[in-house]
C-alpha cells in the first residue's frame, strides 16, 4: 500500500534531492508539489521544482506555485548557500513541462477535501507559509491530514540563519506557529539529525559513480551545496536537510527522537523563528511533535544511493 504525499518545497540543492528520493520511491504516492518562496524567491522555487521532476522523468507530478511571501514578514532568501537560482552548480536549461494555474494553497485544500481523511501526509521542506494560509483559509482540512513531516527548527544545535533559529522556521514564524498548535500529528527533522546526514567526498563518490544524469547533477549539486558549509562548520561535507524527510518516512527504523512539546517563538527580535524544545521535558506542556535526534547517516546514504540509482 502506497503513502501520499504532497510535498512543499523551495529548491534548494537539498530540496532536489528529497524531491529525487520520494519520486524513486514505489512506496510513495506523490499527489504534487507546492512551490513556496524560501531559499529563492517564489519563481525560482516553482522553476526549480519542475526542473528536478523533469529530471526524474515524472512530468506527469502537477507542480504548483503558492504564497510567494511570509504571512507577516518581508521575505529573507538563502542565495549565500543555494546560489542565485537556488539550484546553482551544474547548467540547468528551463524546464518545459507548465506550471499548474491553480494556486499552491488551492490543490493543498481542495485535494485534501478530496482525498479520504487521514490518508494524505504534508511533506514540507520550506517554510510554512502555505500550509499556514491553507489552514486558515480551510479549517475544515486540518483535521483531514493524516501527518506532518518537515524539515525545520533546531535544539541543541540551534540555529544556521541566526544564533537561536533554523531558517525554514525563521522566514515565516507565524505560519510554523500556527502550524505546529493546529493539532496535526507532526514528525519535525530539526538541525540536529540532519547535521549527521554529512556528505563525506565517499558518500559524494558513489552518487557519481551511479553513472546516470541523476548521479550526476546529485553529486554537482552536492559540490555546490557544501562548499559553504564546510567552511562555515569545518566539517567534512554538507548535511542533506530535506532529504531526511523522505527517508523518515521510507525508513523511521534509521532514526530516533522523542515526543516533545515544541513552541515557536515570534516576538523576540533575538530568537524569532526559534523552536522551544522541551526535549527534557521540563515543563507541563502537552506533547505535539516528534522530535527526531539521531540518525544511521551510512544507512540514510544507502538508501539514498540505491533509490537514485532507480531514475
Amino acid at each position: 500500500m502506497t503513502q501520499k504525499i504532497i510535498i512543499d518545497t523551495d529548491p534548494g540543492q537539498d530540496d532536489a534531492v528529497a524531491i529525487l528520493l520520494a519520486l524513486a520511491s514505489p512506496e510513495l504516492e506523490v499527489l504534487g508539489i507546492t512551490a513556496v518562496a524560501g531559499n529563492v524567491p517564489l519563481e525560482l522555487t516553482a522553476r526549480n521544482a519542475r526542473i528536478v521532476c523533469e529530471l526524474a522523468g515524472r512530468t506527469d507530478i502537477p507542480v504548483y506555485a503558492g504564497c510567494d511571501r511570509p504571512i507577516a514578514r518581508t521575505l529573507v532568501t538563502a542565495e549565500h548557500v543555494h546560489g542565485k537560482t537556488g539550484l546553482d552548480g551544474p547548467p540547468l536549461a528551463d524546464p518545459q513541462m507548465p506550471l499548474q494555474p491553480e494556486h499552491g494553497v488551492t490543490f493543498l485544500i481542495e485535494t485534501l477535501r478530496a482525498e479520504d481523511p487521514g490518508t494524505v501526509t504534508l511533506c514540507p521542506l520550506g517554510p510554512l507559509t502555505n500550509i499556514a494560509t491553507a489552514f486558515r483559509q480551510a479549517p475544515d482540512i486540518v483535521d483531514r491530514v493524516q501527518r506532518i513531516v518537515l524539515m525545520g527548527g533546531a535544539y541543541f544545535q540551534v540555529g544556521n540563519i541566526t544564533p537561536a533559529a533554523e531558517f525554514n522556521i525563521y522566514v515565516d514564524p507565524e505560519a510554523a506557529k500556527e502550524v505546529f498548535a493546529a493539532g496535526v500529528p507532526l514528525t519535525v527533522l530539526p538541525l540536529d539529525v540532519t547535521h549527521k546526514a554529512l556528505t563525506t567526498a565517499p558518500r559524494v563518490q558513489a552518487f557519481r559513480d551511479l553513472g546516470t544524469r541523476v548521479g550526476e547533477m546529485v553529486s554537482a549539486w552536492t559540490d555546490f551545496f557544501e562548499r559553504f558549509d564546510k567552511e562555515k562548520y569545518g566539517s567534512a561535507g554538507a548535511p542533506l536537510h530535506d532529504p531526511c524527510v523522505i527517508a523518515w518516512l521510507l525508513r523511521p527504523d534509521l532514526f530516533t527522537g522523542r515526543e516533545v512539546n515544541v513552541e515557536i517563538e515570534v516576538d523576540s527580535p533575538l530568537t524569532r523563528g526559534m523552536t522551544v524544545a522541551d526535549w527534557w521535558r521540563v515543563t507541563d506542556r502537552a506533547p505535539n511533535a516528534l522530535f527526531i535526534g539521531d540518525l544511521d547517516a551510512d544507512g540514510f546514504f544507502g538508501l539514498l544511493t540505491e533509490r537514485l540509482a532507480r531514475l
